[in-house]
């Protein structure tokens, strides 16, 4: 086919047009059509970077994609009608007349085409790519999308947006991730769309043609992806962006905020509640009424008199504090950051060269320019205030940027590393960059300790600088499940670290669903209960005896399952798997999970099943994908490729182990810096096959894991053999374990063997777990179990002495 829309539709879109010339290079190959340019270069062997403009030169997003190509083996054909471009995973066919793209597998399949007859396009300085739909195809990720789980028959919108108690099928929200996942035909593949512009992705909404991404502005520059699985779709779309680092141990903890505490005696005796109530808890937020008069840098002298002082009773308690940021800084003569962001000349600015001023919350503001590395490290140099007082983590909020009006003109200018460019390219990388300006603060306040940052804005990579929450949700079931979609959907998109607001930020909870929440939210990757001013008290204990007693018990089991949960995001840090993990990752193909009824579960630390279930409802219909699953508190066991139907009373929510697992847990802790009683509870789930489990430790603070300061070893079941197996020790950290409790799961043989040694699993040695109060979520009948001592040197050698196993 020659291109033959001429004339008055060319008018309206114009097409790349045909391939005049090409050459190879290095790193793959580059040529002009008749309206473009266009560069394709092999990043390895399943990741393709396709670049296209119109005027030669190719524009960078400097903030996004971290790693470069590597040295790749592939191939190159040519014919008169294309040129192929091969690597071992990969096809991409460059039809000439006209210019479009199909991607085939090393089977021949086609993965993904353009859409022959539009391709890349140009609506003015709109640039789109346009694709056809392959039979069935469904669409996952984008990040903090609302919405179903398959994105098929909507459209969405990248512009990060300010969004007070957002419904639940609203867009845009507060942070924008433009990559998604394509599934058909057993096949899967990503693109990541690299153009920080306010960006478009239409999965098929108001039309039955095509499904394509547009930027208003900007080159089309995007990565194809594909390989065997979503996993290692997700592991290549995080070596481009990057992956978490790992947070400090008590981030993981349970968080408590509110807009806001104060004064001072009120977040002191929230402190104390929660130790007097033996509820464990980590972290304690000061929201804006911190400040005096919403000015970041500054405590109210009146509400917070000695910030030092009652930051220090806090910690005498074992809780950190994390205090807000928010980026706008009030105009006002003699305070100090706006005197030297004015001298320094750090703030967002007019073409004709005045400072842009919103109003936020302390009035009228400047803004600094966070995309200029001076105002980063200005700002990192600010946060010694903080510092100073105490204070370990920092919550930048606002950072869309948000300002009353919720219009910004679009013709202010950024500095974009050196490029200056307007707030329609900046916009959506603002809040990224003060994130990042945020953790290499805390870097440089605290350069032995890790630093803790959350953000409510944020882009592709915001990964490496932050966990993220999905800003302002309300107290309704509907959100519950919908939190759990975007969290899910984030962790799809490279963000593993992320959370919801536990009992809605905005309206009030009533107690089923309070109670429901705090239970689902203990398998979430991010653990915060938080509500808004001018509502009634949210805390774990303001619901009543009951829910106060079911939170505890589901606050309790997070913290008995730390050992598990600091492993995965050990895991996250080096793959960029999420920790809640939707079932569209490992069970891709199965259509149920797409249905509305089931599209909420996923698996949490890759054992564990989670089914949310709204607090209205005492039964619930659950799906159990494929494999076989043990209900996690009697250890009835399912088969999979089933639905199941489970009585759910609030104190219980529907949670199954899979088969096959092993799940780390230790004694329960008041808070992730006190000791423990040294017994690893490892669990392992009898299932087929071989499986494993790789337990990871280090101090939880410093960054001594960077080098040797960690303890790592692979734990190994076979099913079959009914054998575990003890690997080799890494790294040069003393586990914080002295002992091992094995329980076994769904055996029925009476033997097991401990690296290639048989133990009688029916002797006398045995001991035994039974449930610890009336309304404990563990498993309410015993397990046997075997204890093993000197976790650090364990080796091949067994014997018994009493139900001890010795090494």
């Amino acid at each position: 086919m020659s291109l033959s829309i001429k004339s008055k539709n060319q008018k309206q879109n114009l097409h790349t047009g045909t391939v005049q010339v090409w050459e190879k290079n290095d790193l793959g190959i580059s040529g002009k059509t008749t309206n473009g340019y266009f560069s394709i270069t092999v990043y390895n062997h399943d990741t393709f970077r396709v670049q296209i403009s119109q005027d030669g030169s190719f524009q960078q997003n400097p903030y996004s994609v971290v790693s470069k190509p590597s040295e790749t083996d592939f191939k190159i054909e040519s014919t008169e009608t294309f040129i192929s471009i091969s690597t071992e995973l990969i096809e991409a066919r460059v039809n000439m007349d006209p210019f479009h793209i199909k991607y085939f597998d090393k089977n021949g399949q086609v993965i993904n085409e353009d859409d022959e007859s539009f391709s890349v396009s140009w609506l003015g300085t709109e640039v789109t790519n346009y694709k056809k739909v392959q039979k069935d195809e469904k669409f996952i990720g984008l990040g903090e999308k609302t919405g179903n789980l398959n994105r098929a028959g909507r459209a969405y919108t990248n512009w990060n947006t300010d969004y007070f108690a957002y419904g639940t099928g609203d867009d845009p929200l507060y942070l924008s991730i433009p990559f998604y996942i394509g599934i058909h035909h057993k096949v899967a593949y990503g693109i990541y769309f690299d153009n920080t512009h306010k960006s478009v992705f239409n999965f098929g909404a108001s039309n039955n043609r095509f499904i394509y991404y547009a930027a208003d502005d900007g080159d089309m520059d995007y990565y194809f992806i594909h390989n065997q699985s979503v996993e290692k779709i997700i592991e290549a779309y995080t070596h481009l962006t990057g992956r978490m680092e790992m947070p400090p141990m008590w981030a993981l903890g349970f968080q408590q905020c509110r807009y806001s505490y104060y004064p001072d005696t009120e977040v002191l005796n929230l402190a104390r509640t929660f130790r007097e109530k033996d509820m464990p808890a980590d972290v304690i937020y000061l929201d804006i009424h911190h400040m005096e008069k919403y000015k970041v840098f500054t405590f109210d002298n009146e509400k917070f008199n000695d910030p030092k002082a009652m930051i220090s009773r806090l910690k005498e308690k074992g809780f950190k504090v994390v205090v807000i940021m928010d980026p706008g800084i009030k105009t006002e003569k003699g305070y100090l950051p706006y005197e030297e962001g004015l001298q320094k000349d750090l703030f967002v600015k007019y073409p004709d060269g005045e400072i842009y001023e919103g109003q936020v919350w302390p009035g009228w503001c400047a803004f600094p320019d966070f995309t200029k590395e001076e105002t980063r490290t200005w700002w990192g140099e600010k946060m010694k205030f903080y510092k100073d007082a105490g204070v370990d983590g920092y919550w930048t909020d606002m950072n869309e940027p948000a300002s009353w009006g919720q219009f910004t003109p679009n013709l202010i200018n950024f500095h974009y590393e050196g490029e200056e460019v307007s707030h329609r390219k900046a916009r959506n990388i603002y809040g990224m960059q003060m994130a990042k300006a945020a953790k290499e603060g805390s870097e440089f306040q605290s350069p032995d300790s890790r630093p803790f940052v959350l953000t409510r804005s944020g882009f592709a990579g915001v990964q490496r600088y932050a966990a993220a929450w999905t800003g302002d949700n309300v107290s309704s079931e509907e959100h519950m499940l919908a939190g759990i979609r975007l969290v899910n959907s984030l962790g799809l998109s490279g963000v593993s670290f992320a959370g919801y607001d536990v009992g809605g930020f905005a309206g009030e909870a009533t107690k089923s669903l309070f109670a429901r929440w705090m239970s689902i939210a203990a398998f979430s990757p991010f653990y915060r209960a938080h509500s808004m001013i001018n509502s009634n008290d949210s805390e774990p204990w303001s619901f009543g005896e009951e829910v106060e007693e079911i939170s505890k018990n589901y606050m309790k089991l997070r913290y008995q399952l730390l050992p598990t949960l600091y492993s995965n995001f050990y895991k996250s840090s080096q793959t960029g798997l999420p920790i809640a993990k939707s079932l569209a990752i490992d069970y891709p193909f199965d259509q149920y999970i797409y249905a509305e009824l089931f599209q909420n579960e996923y698996l949490f630390c890759e054992s564990l099943l989670i089914a949310p279930i709204e607090s209205t409802r005492q039964i619930a219909k659950v799906y159990l994908p494929e494999g076989d699953w043990y209900y996690f508190y009697n250890d009835q066991k399912f088969t999979g490729n089933q639905i199941v139907y489970v009585d759910t009373p609030l104190s219980y929510l529907p949670v199954f182990a899979k088969a096959g697992s092993l799940l780390a847990m230790q004694s329960p802790i008041p808070h992730t810096e006190s000791q423990h009683d040294g017994v690893l509870r490892l669990h392992v789930y009898n299932g087929n096959g071989i499986t494993s489990y790789v337990h990871y430790e280090d101090d939880g603070t410093s960054n001594a894991y960077k080098k040797t300061g960690f303890f790592k070893r692979e734990i190994i079941w076979d099913s079959n053999k009914q054998e575990i197996c003890f690997g080799a020790v890494y790294g040069e950290f003393k586990s914080k374990f002295d002992k091992i409790q094995l329980y076994i799961h769904g055996i029925s043989a009476d033997q097991i063997s401990i690296n290639g040694s048989q133990i009688n699993a029916e002797t006398e040695n045995l001991a035994f777990l039974g449930r610890l109060t009336e309304f404990d979520p563990l498993p309410d009948h015993f397990h046997p179990y075997f204890e093993i001592e000197n976790i650090s040197s364990f080796k091949i050698e067994h014997y018994f002495d009493g139900f001890t196993v010795k090494i």
